[in-house]
């Protein structure tokens, strides 16, 4: 299966806004949030009820995740571009609050503000509208071979910035060069170099289990087949937002 997160950003508004998308390889609807797969004629049962496998992929999301709205709102505000102000109004316009009981909720400010802030936001809708046409033509172009595709950047990313920038075929160069024997075998040494870091997290990312969580020593027991220093290594993919835990440390998962 691909990645969880090239899956999620190659999805079209309607797949994100559902949830999941539908993997012609697996033959199977794919969760954009963790990845989890319901196999296309298979029938799936929830205590006493039945369900087909894409009516089941729409009831997991809502008791696995909660909502899209509320999971898409959370992502990191470089992905979404949005203030924690504005990701508070949209919040609060999605519980269908008045103006009033909007500025009742932030202790302060005007009706008229929010007014203005719903204005602003509509705008911003057609301006993105607009954007994503743009895009949209841009890629029907004929192809000339003068760009290159760029590797997915994590959902849980806690930077965005030109580190990530980094081509399908950069990424390729990385991999055969800090993994001579494959990506599978051991690292020949880990790189200092922002980009080349990422692209060998990354990699590393994928031999964890996208729905399943991971003891501290499963996770270091995983990671010392690729290299001695697995502490650091352990370090950085929750630093760069592959991986996470809880604050205690009893569990940890990957983010793709």
């Amino acid at each position: 299966m691909k990645d969880v997160s090239e899956l999620f950003w190659n999805a079209s508004t309607d797949e994100i806004k559902r949830g999941y998308v539908f993997s012609d390889q697996e033959e199977a609807y794919v969760c954009l949030v963790c990845g989890k797969s319901f196999t296309k004629g298979i029938i799936y049962r929830e205590d006493e009820t039945f369900y087909e496998a894409e009516k089941f992929a729409s009831r997991h999301i809502a008791a696995e995740h909660g909502s899209m709205f509320h999971y898409l709102l959370n992502l990191n505000k470089k992905l979404t571009g949005l203030t924690d102000l504005q990701k508070q109004l949209l919040g609060f316009f999605h519980d269908g609050l008045s103006d009033k009981d909007i500025v009742g909720e932030l202790g302060g400010g005007s009706t008229s503000t929010i007014r203005n802030h719903r204005f602003t936001m509509r705008e911003r809708e057609k301006q993105a509208k607009v954007y994503l046409a743009l895009m949209g033509l841009l890629d029907q172009r004929p192809d000339t071979g003068k760009t290159s595709s760029f590797i997915a950047v994590p959902k849980s990313a806690t930077v965005l910035d030109e580190r990530f920038a980094i081509t399908e075929q950069e990424n390729e160069q990385f991999l055969k060069l800090y993994f001579p024997y494959g990506v599978d075998g051991p690292l020949n040494k880990f790189p200092k170099k922002e980009k080349r870091k990422i692209a060998i997290l990354r990699q590393l990312a994928t031999r964890f289990e996208a729905d399943r969580k991971y003891t501290e020593k499963e996770v270091n027991e995983v990671l010392k087949e690729a290299w001695h220093d697995y502490v650091t290594i352990r370090r950085y993919l929750i630093e760069y937002g592959f991986m996470k835990r809880h604050d205690d440390g009893s569990a940890y998962w990957v983010t793709r």
